[in-house]
C-alpha cells in the first residue's frame, strides 16, 4: 500500500503458517505414527505438535496399518498384541445349556468365546466379531 492511497483498508491478511507443502520422509511418518500409538498423548496432540491435521495423521496410520508403504521396516510399523486381564485364563468345561439359554448365540474364535443374547445391537456385535477376527 502506498502513501498516496487515502481509502480505508478493506481486507488485511496475515499468514502465520509455513506457507508451503512440507514433505515428510517415510521414516519421519513412521516415527510420528509410532508416537501416536504410544498412548502418551492423543492423536490430535501428536498431530498438533508436528503441525499436521488429525485427518492427515489418521490417513498415515491407516496407510501404514494396511501395509501400503513398502519402505518401512516391519518393526517400526505399529502392531497390536492381545491383552488379557488374567495372567493365565482358566478354561472352564462347557456346561449344557438348559431352555433358559435359548436364543443365545455363542461364537468361539482363537480361544475367545463371545456370547450374544437376545436384543443385542447388530452393529456392536459386528464390530466385536470383526475386531476379534482381525486379532486372530
Amino acid at each position: 500500500m502506498s502513501k498516496d492511497d487515502r481509502g480505508p483498508v478493506r481486507r488485511f491478511e496475515i499468514f502465520t503458517g509455513a506457507g508451503r507443502r512440507r514433505t515428510w520422509t517415510v521414516e519421519e511418518k513412521a516415527a510420528i505414527v509410532a508416537e501416536s500409538y504410544s498412548g502418551a498423548d492423543t492423536v490430535c496432540g501428536v498431530a498438533r505438535r508436528y503441525g499436521l491435521t488429525p485427518q492427515q495423521l489418521f490417513t498415515w496410520r491407516r496407510t501404514l496399518r494396511a501395509g501400503l508403504v513398502r519402505d518401512v521396516e516391519p518393526a517400526t510399523a505399529p502392531s497390536f498384541v492381545p491383552a488379557s486381564a488374567d495372567p493365565a485364563p482358566v478354561r472352564r468345561p462347557r456346561a449344557r445349556r438348559d431352555a433358559s439359554g435359548a436364543g443365545t448365540i455363542e461364537v468361539e474364535i482363537a480361544g475367545v468365546t463371545v456370547r450374544v443374547g437376545r436384543g443385542a445391537d447388530a452393529r456392536t456385535v459386528t464390530a466385536v466379531l470383526r475386531a476379534l477376527k482381525a486379532s486372530s
